[in-house]
């Protein structure tokens, strides 16, 4: 490298032009300048930012640091320029003492993206320290008896400069006496000497002034001198002589106090006085090596005193004397080298400068995050230091230069898996033993926003009664999100829909902190018997993510609708039936039908017939069928009996409380000649009703089996797809009666029913028929009308079921279809053609020679078998009105098929109607017997009834 020095000499200040240049290193990739030492402030050094390849305008905004590892501000930069220039005064001799390189390590920092250079400044020495010898003046004491060529040792000057700078040249005063011994480069540890080249003359000149001068090798050169007083004495013949003039020794470092270094020998040739000899430190030895080593003056033994510290000094130069006791003393010189051995004494010393803390956990891979610089004061092997990492994973050490490494990013981060971690760094140096460090680097790692709240499970079903009051809270929703703080702060909401014509906002609401939903409005389950919606769950981070679950809310039934009776269409709680009946009608003939629906649903839904008493207390020769509404007479009627009856009959469901409606029928018993024309008046417009009512019945069966076939295609294609989506649930749907007809021969209706609630998509949706038998009396050889084991035993309160007798699963309680197959009808094949006699379950009648359609004991709600029995009144019937062995319910894929036993034969469970699933083989058996003991009990309990009305 070019340079230039700045010197003062004799106070005029001559500048020097400066040359700088910039190269990069070939093995280390780094920057590499030169300045010269006491430059001044502002001196150019370096375009550190067009070298570095860096742009001016983002210095800043990328916070360009400079940091120059402990040398405090001697250099800085010019955020504005990209310029390195001198901040403060530069002492090399001050910076790096008399070492033959000196530089200033640098390390620049920007950020954004994180980058790390290493610059180098070398410090030029200039030649600004003169030589500078011990003392001003150095005092020789010479007997004239010296002989010619004798030498005496002097102790050169020091520079504090280096290189050509402290390189030195003597020149002595002219004089006739002495000439300068000047060793060669090579012998740098024999001393510069005066050699005698006049034999002495104490009388002609007892003393000599001469001049040393020490110039340098500098530009400009600078010099130093001493003045040498030399004292001519009287002759002592012979001085001390050493051995050797240099004596080497090798003293490792840290030696314990009194450990012997050399005894170096000397001898005179002398007698006596003059031949008796004392050592001693030379005059010019310094105070650092006085410190550190005594002399024994009789013996010569060098011993330590001091610690001996490599690191401060790796040699210690002695200058001996040996003089004798003569009355003119002579000296003896030599010199003692002692070279220090470095030993593994130093721990290595780390420093860790963290740079990106806390690290998001989406950091890319290499992301520095902090600089690690290590030294080791000892010298070769000891020095040697090598940086560990515990534990590797996820970071790691990677070398930048010499002793720097960067702490890296090796592999992935997770907040949630590990939010910190604890880092031990350990510097190992290469001596034996070797000696180590180890530094903590606690990495903190900063969550984002990686994570969706997420519910325990995609849907959730509740059931709430209807009528509930506003606002009232009906579930809790929860979701978690596995970030932290705002990441992990969930709010709900709903997802926003229309329900009908209305906004679903106007029906429910959701907390946005608690997740509690609530109902703004009661509920009612015959305007809405599913209520389906999404809740929505955000967190709180940037960009926000969220989750949605469904929220199924089944409305259950209440009994809130009393029954409404039928007959005028108007749906009056109260209605008047005027019927004339001829005196001679017998027992069991039918009067009139009264006819009511509900609508509400299960239990709720199922109607009874009641007949009040008259306040007197008559027997009456009426009755009502407690399920079907038919009133008929009980006995012939005679002449006791009023000619007008007025019948009240009290319609109540099962609902808790129970609701009612009354119907009042006034019956007028009138001679059988009267009753043609009535009857034929009462049939003409009955025929013309049924007419009407038939063309109604058939446009509205071919509507109701389109809308249900479509309706049906579209669960069936649902389903497949819920299921297809998540195999584990199962839905099932709801649906309300669809079609309600009647006849002069009989009333019928079809139900499909969806079941709503949680069900696991096993059991499929149930299909049930009701049929109401005509208001006639039963021919012989037709089936009967079967009545079901819960008959009253007394007013208002049924009696518990017969084995024989399984509630439907559309009956239950809470449920959404309370449907069953009324008395047994007649299905007209149309005018003119064959009756077509079916059995059909029944739902209560009072004949035990009636036929009985049931589910089977024990099956419960769910069950899927139904059982058919004839009554022993009822034989199978032969010919055109033959009972088939199957037919098919509409709307229902079952296929029922009827065995038949002949009368009076035992009835096992072999008769029954069986459609979807059949029943267990282990049930059936384990109940078969005490069906048959039930049944027996059941026709006596009915035949009991039958007379007591």
């Amino acid at each position: 490298m070019l340079y230039s020095g700045v010197s003062v000499p004799e106070g005029q200040h001559l500048l020097l032009s400066l040359l700088f240049f910039t190269i990069w290193a070939a093995g280390s990739g780094q920057l590499h300048y030169s300045v010269p030492e006491e430059a001044k402030h502002g001196t150019f050094v370096g375009r550190i930012a067009q070298d570095l390849e860096l742009q001016l305008s983002e210095l800043v905004s990328r916070l360009f640091q400079l940091d120059s590892k402990g040398h405090g501000d001697l250099l800085e930069v010019n955020l504005q320029n990209g310029i390195l220039f001198v901040n403060s005064r530069i002492d090399r001799e001050e910076l790096c003492g008399r070492s033959a390189e000196c530089s200033i390590h640098l390390e620049v920092i920007v950020d954004r993206p994180l980058q790390v250079f290493h610059v180098e400044v070398e410090v030029k020495d200039i030649n600004d320290n003169p030589p500078v010898f011990p003392a001003a003046q150095k005092n020789l004491f010479i007997p004239e008896s010296r002989l010619l060529d004798s030498r005496f040792p002097l102790e050169g000057a020091s520079d504090a400069d280096v290189g050509a700078n402290a390189l030195l040249t003597y020149r002595l005063s002219p004089n006739e006496y002495f000439s300068l011994d000047v060793p060669p480069s090579h012998e740098q540890v024999k001393p510069l000497g005066l050699v005698l080249r006049k034999p002495l003359d104490r009388e002609e000149a007892p003393e000599l002034y001469l001049l040393l001068t020490a110039t340098d090798g500098g530009k400009p050169e600078l010099s130093g001198t001493v003045q040498l007083l030399i004292t001519v004495l009287d002759a002592n013949d012979n001085a001390p002589v050493f051995d050797r003039t240099l004596y080497t020794v090798k003293l490792p470092e840290n030696v314990p106090i009194g450990t012997l270094v050399i005894n170096p020998n000397a001898s005179d040739l002398d007698e006596g006085v003059n031949g008796d000899i004392t050592y001693s430190f030379s005059s010019d030895v310094s105070p650092d090596i006085k410190s550190k080593f005594h002399i024994d003056a009789m013996s010569g033994a060098i011993t330590v005193i001091g610690r001996i510290d490599f690191e401060e000094s790796t040699t210690y130069k002695i200058q001996v004397e040996a003089i004798d006791k003569g009355s003119l003393p002579l000296a003896g010189h030599c010199t003692v080298l002692v070279e220090v051995v470095d030993a593994n004494d130093n721990v290595p010393q780390l420093t860790v400068k963290t740079i990106l803390l806390p690290i998001k956990e989406d950091s890319q891979l290499g992301t520095v995050i902090a600089l690690i610089s290590v030294t080791d004061l000892d010298a070769g092997v000891n020095g040697q230091v090598t940086c560990s990492l515990m534990p590797h994973v996820p970071f790691k050490l990677v070398s930048t230069f010499k002793n720097y490494y960067s702490l890296v990013l090796d592999s992935a981060l997770d907040h949630e898996t590990v939010s910190d971690y604890m880092l031990m760094v350990t510097a190992r140096d290469g001596g034996s033993p070797s000696l180590w460090a180890t530094a903590t680097v606690s990495v903190e790692v900063a969550d984002v926003n990686d994570n969706a709240p997420t519910f325990a499970q995609p849907e959730y079903t509740v059931f709430v009664k209807e009528n509930n009051p506003p606002g009232c809270h009906i579930f809790t929703v929860s979701a978690h999100d596995a970030d932290s703080q705002e990441n992990a702060l969930v709010s709900y909401s709903l997802v926003e829909r229309r329900v009908g014509e209305r906004a679903l906002s106007s029906y429910v609401s959701v907390h946005a902190e608690s997740g509690k939903v609530y109902a703004l409005q009661p509920l009612d389950h015959e305007e809405m018997e599913l209520l389906q919606f999404q809740v929505s769950a955000r967190d709180s981070g940037v960009p926000s993510l969220g989750s949605n679950m469904t929220l199924q809310v089944f409305v259950l039934d209440e009994n809130d609708n009393a029954p409404a009776l039928l007959g005028t269409g108007t749906g009056d709680v109260g209605l008047a039936v005027n019927q004339m009946v001829p005196w001679s009608v017998g027992a069991g003939h039918v009067v009139a039908k009264v006819r009511a629906v509900d609508s509400d649903s299960g239990y709720n839904a199922w109607l009874s017939y009641e007949l009040k008493t008259s306040v007197g207390g008559a027997r009456s020769p009426f009755r009502v069928g407690l399920y079907t509404g038919e009133i008929s007479t009980t006995r012939a009627l005679d002449e006791t009996d009023a000619p007008r009856q007025r019948l009240l009959v009290l319609v109540k469901d099962h609902g808790e409380p129970a609701l009612t409606a009354t119907a009042t029928v006034l019956v007028s018993l009138v001679e059988s000649g009267q009753t043609p024309k009535t009857s034929s008046r009462s049939l003409a417009g009955t025929a013309s009703q049924e007419g009407t009512l038939v063309d109604v019945n058939v446009y509205l069966i071919i509507a109701i089996c389109a809308v249900s076939s479509l309706l049906v295609l579209t669960l069936l294609l649902y389903t497949a797809l819920r299921c297809s989506a998540a195999p584990t649930q199962g839905d099932c749907q709801s649906g309300k009666p669809m079609l309600v007809c009647s006849s002069a021969v009989g009333s019928w209706s079809y139900s499909q029913r969806r079941r709503q609630g949680v069900c696991s998509g096993e059991v499929p949706p149930k299909t049930d028929l009701m049929a109401f038998s005509p208001g006639l009396p039963p021919c012989p050889g037709s089936v009967g009308v079967g009545e079901p084991p819960g008959v009253l035993d007394s007013p208002g309160k049924p009696r518990q079921p017969n084995p024989d007798w399984r509630y439907s699963a559309s009956l239950r309680a809470g449920m959404h279809s309370s449907v069953h197959l009324e008395e047994a009808g007649i299905l007209r094949a149309g005018p003119g053609g064959p009756d077509q006699q079916w059995p059909t379950v029944s739902s209560a009648t009072p004949e035990p020679e009636a036929g009985e359609v049931s589910p089977p004991v024990g099956a419960g709600v769910n069950s899927n078998s139904w059982t058919f029995k004839y009554g022993p009144g009822n034989p199978k019937q032969s010919g055109p009105g033959e009972l088939p062995d199957k037919f098919i319910i509409p709307g229902s894929p079952a296929i029922i098929s009827i065995r038949q036993e002949p009368t009076n034969s035992q009835i096992d469970k072999s008769d029954f109607i069986t459609f979807g699933k059949k029943e267990e083989t282990k049930k059936k058996k384990k109940k078969k017997k005490g069906n048959k003991t039930q049944e027996k009990k059941e026709k006596g309990n009915s035949t009991t009834d039958n007379s007591d009305q």
